[in-house]
């Protein structure tokens, strides 16, 4: 679970911030405001993780990638290329790093990392990307044991230097190393271990970085058209895709996943969950998959509305539902320990379901499985004024502890954009409410008061004007 982020020189943004992360992460902002930004830049580090190529620094994507960034020129902030991008996050390991240095046989126990790099061009002309520098930073119990990175060193022979605080480095003698760069923008190359006595964790510090991306995943704004009939040949997919294209795959891949809604709650299967998380919105009275025939790998999704005796389709309801029922299977679907990335799950819902969202995003983070937390981290961008306004009504009434929603604007009306945070107290209440943050609407009111007023003034005048 990501504690912290700050992102510099990515697109619009000339620095976020540091953000400070909690289990219910909401960004809002205008159009072109640059908050998708932000989850771009952890998608691209996802592939760029998940690429075959080793030496690729940044992956910025293809066609099936969820994100499609261009060159650096794109990414970079003003296309200057000049500019480097920087970057750092903190998170919480989901188990502790154990390791012991081979010479001082001294134990080291982490039970959190920081991650720093620095990205830029090796020249203008050749326009290749290298990693400048990177840096870890392990703790336990927020108190710093050690650091180790690599930084690119200046002169006519660009070389790469490894440098560690608090944990002395040593060289094997007579061994020569040809000071390789790094794997991707994150990780040791094996030379680094080859070339010290005591360097072997920093393959650990590597694979916590890998498992941290590889529990990160998208679901888009928009979600793939429903079907009358669903193949499935019983793969377990990973997720419900970019598009929420495996969505039914995945309620049916569940079989013998039981959940609960929290503590001391009754545990279900998936599917059931997901089942009264509609119901909880108004949206259905019931929802089922069934198989066409035992002979065929083919299954139909069937539904009962509100007020009526009748199952229908899946197509036949309203295209609100097929939005937001990938959204809820992907929150309980994910493995525990899973960060969650959405846009706009709140998309063709009418405003009481939108509210009735933001209860069952708290369901999400306080779910349970197999007798554990599943410690779902979600990070939302939003549109959603009924969404942020169910939230401070949960914290007001301690549903949900303050501690874990944080909330962000994007106000473009400073040069360079900024990255708010929203101070919402133990209340409920924001603040720092921004001007216009969901439209003038106290501007609108008047408005319409004195267009009344005046059309009333107009009605009487040509009513005296008559008589």
């Amino acid at each position: 679970m990501f504690k912290q982020l700050q992102i510099q020189n990515f697109k619009g943004w000339k620095d976020t911030g540091i953000i400070d992360m909690a289990p219910i992460t909401l960004f809002f902002g205008a159009n072109s405001s640059g908050k998708s930004s932000i989850g771009q830049f952890l998608m691209m580090l996802k592939q760029t993780i998940e690429s075959p190529d080793r030496k690729a620094v940044f992956f910025p994507g293809d066609i099936h990638s969820a994100v499609q960034l261009g060159s650096y020129q794109e990414m970079v902030f003003q296309r200057n290329l000049k500019n480097r991008i920087i970057f750092k996050y903190e998170w919480n390991l989901s188990s502790k790093l154990k390791f012991k240095d081979a010479l001082s046989e001294k134990s080291y126990i982490a039970d959190q990392m920081e991650f720093e790099g620095t990205v830029g061009l090796e020249d203008v002309s050749s326009r290749k990307i290298c990693i400048e520098q990177l840096k870890y930073i392990l703790s336990l119990n927020s108190e710093m044991l050690l650091s180790i990175g690599m930084e690119r060193t200046t002169g006519k022979k660009h070389q790469y230097r490894v440098e560690a605080e608090k944990y002395p480095l040593k060289r094997n003698p007579g061994h020569p190393w040809h000071r390789a760069a790094p794997v991707r923008f994150y990780g040791f190359p094996d030379e680094v271990v080859a070339y010290h006595q005591n360097a072997e964790f920093v393959q650990n510090l590597n694979l916590q970085h890998e498992t941290l991306f590889k529990s990160l995943f998208y679901l888009g704004p928009l979600r793939t058209k429903t079907d009358r009939l669903y193949s499935w040949p019983g793969i377990t997919p990973a997720s419900v895709g970019y598009s929420g294209e495996n969505t039914v795959a995945a309620i049916l891949a569940s079989h013998g996943r039981k959940i609960s809604f929290g503590y001391r709650k009754a545990t279900k299967p998936l599917a059931q969950i997901v089942a009264k998380s509609l119901k909880r919105m108004g949206l259905i009275e019931e929802f089922k998959v069934n198989a066409i025939s035992k002979q065929r790998q083919d299954y139909e999704v069937k539904l009962r509305t509100k007020g009526s005796k009748d199952w229908v389709d899946l197509p036949d309801v309203g295209f609100g539902i097929s939005q937001v029922l990938p959204v809820l299977v992907q929150c309980f679907y994910a493995p525990p320990g899973s960060i969650i990335l959405m846009e706009q799950p709140e998309i063709h819902l009418h405003p009481s379901a939108q509210s009735a969202l933001a209860d069952v995003m708290i369901d999400v983070i306080n779910s349970r499985e197999n007798g554990k937390d599943r410690n779902i981290q979600l990070i939302i961008e939003t549109h959603s004024e009924h969404f942020l306004r169910r939230l401070q009504r949960r914290i007001a009434e301690d549903t949900v502890p303050k501690v874990k929603v944080s909330a962000y604007f994007a106000n473009i009306t400073k040069t360079p954009a900024t990255l708010e945070p929203l101070q919402i107290d133990i209340f409920g209440n924001i603040q720092n409410w921004p001007e216009n943050f969901f439209g003038d609407e106290m501007g609108d009111i008047t408005a319409q008061a004195k267009a009344a007023m005046k059309k009333r003034m107009q009605q009487s005048t040509k009513k005296s004007e008559a008589s």
